[in-house]
């Protein structure tokens, strides 16, 4: 299966196989939750050493950008990525940089450095959340103003994914004309960058401030919410096969263990409530993958892929709660404790479920796409 959700050039089955098995093998090496723990430690953020690796060496960084900036593959590649990354949960930050970011810019057609820079795992961030963490067009904010014929932001942006180590930063604002989009320098004078305890350990956020920061104008006359909706479309489909990976690595570490752990002489996995809960939790899963199979698969038209990233996100964040919190009761005492990865995939889910607008949120997007 390929993808032309973006121009890159798209990898054939065998390909997408080794590109999967590539990434397995390289956060296995850097030890899968181990690169969380040691970031935890300090604050939720980038493994730099890991990103070196996968975004420069392997090439991550460009994916599914254009292929004048070095681009490879479509969405097909960007979401067999995204699930084996989910499946550690490794602080990278593919989804922040090289999918939001990036393929934000990639509409833009004017920001081929920029572009270039992100392509070679510089990391880049977009700021575009309303308050509420979705993206509504009309609640945008941060607005801009023209003085001397030089874009000024003034506002401040929530939810900044990886806001904190970004180099560059994508912000959509309000203007005169409507709503465009910008390229700032978090170091210029103007810009405040706050780094924010989070929920999940394995993903950074910031809140970025403007007071009269100047800017670089990436579009012109209102372009910029047409180019955010499909950028995220394309988002949402990332952040719901993480969403599966995740789901997927939180069932089989339950599995193994009602294997391995025994009361009363057996299995507990041999119980009756427990079988049902796994079954519960394999159904969950495989929903998800069919929802992010049938999403990719949509790639080549906007308005089905649309709808089929607001069914993907309405359905794999919920399930990845279920499943992620299922995996900490069958775990028992265990299960609880700090020492155990439970908790993380818990934190990861929870966070992920709204992370681009909660499950009511798409639901009421796919309401309206499908006219009801």
């Amino acid at each position: 299966m390929t993808s032309t959700a973006t121009d890159g050039t798209a990898l054939s089955d065998a390909e997408l196989d080794d590109l999967r098995e590539t990434v397995r093998s390289v956060c296995a090496d850097a030890g899968g939750t181990a690169a969380v723990r040691r970031l935890a430690e300090q604050s939720p953020g980038i493994d730099a050493e890991l990103w070196d690796t996968l975004g420069r060496q392997v090439g991550l960084a460009a994916l599914g950008l254009p292929e004048a900036a070095g681009g490879i593959g479509g969405l097909a590649e960007i979401a067999a990525v995204c699930e084996e990354l989910g499946r550690t949960l490794s602080p990278v930050p593919l989804l922040s940089s090289t999918v939001l970011a990036g393929q934000v810019l990639a509409g833009c057609g004017t920001a081929d450095e920029a572009l270039a820079e992100l392509a070679e795992g510089r990391v880049h961030a977009l700021a575009v959340a309303a308050p509420d963490g979705a993206w509504r067009p009309d609640a945008v904010p941060v607005a801009v103003t023209w003085r001397g014929g030089v874009p000024h932001l003034d506002g401040t942006a929530p939810f900044v994914l990886d806001g904190a180590d970004a180099e560059g930063l994508v912000v959509a604002a309000a203007g005169a004309d409507g709503l465009d989009l910008f390229l700032a320098d978090p170091r210029e004078p103007g810009v405040t960058v706050r780094r924010v305890p989070t929920l999940d350990l394995s993903r950074g956020q910031a809140v970025v401030s403007f007071s009269g920061a100047r800017a670089r104008p990436l579009t012109a006359g209102g372009e910029g919410a047409d180019i955010v909706s499909r950028a995220l479309d394309v988002a949402l489909v990332a952040l719901a096969a993480e969403q599966l990976g995740g789901a997927q690595a939180a069932l089989d570490m339950t599995v193994a263990h009602v294997r391995d752990r025994t009361q009363f002489g057996r299995a507990i996995g041999g119980f009756q409530a427990v079988k049902h809960t796994c079954a519960e939790m394999l159904l969950q899963v495989e929903a998800a993958r069919s929802a992010v199979v049938r999403a990719v698969r949509a790639a080549d038209s906007p308005e089905t892929l649309a709808e089929a990233a607001a069914v993907a996100q309405a359905w794999c964040g919920e399930a990845f709660v279920f499943v992620a919190a299922e995996c900490v009761q069958l775990h028992g005492g265990m299960g609880f404790t700090w020492e155990h990865d439970a908790h993380l995939y818990f934190r990861r889910a929870q966070s992920d479920a709204v992370l681009l607008g909660g499950a009511a949120h798409h639901r009421e997007r796919l309401a309206g796409l499908l006219g009801w």
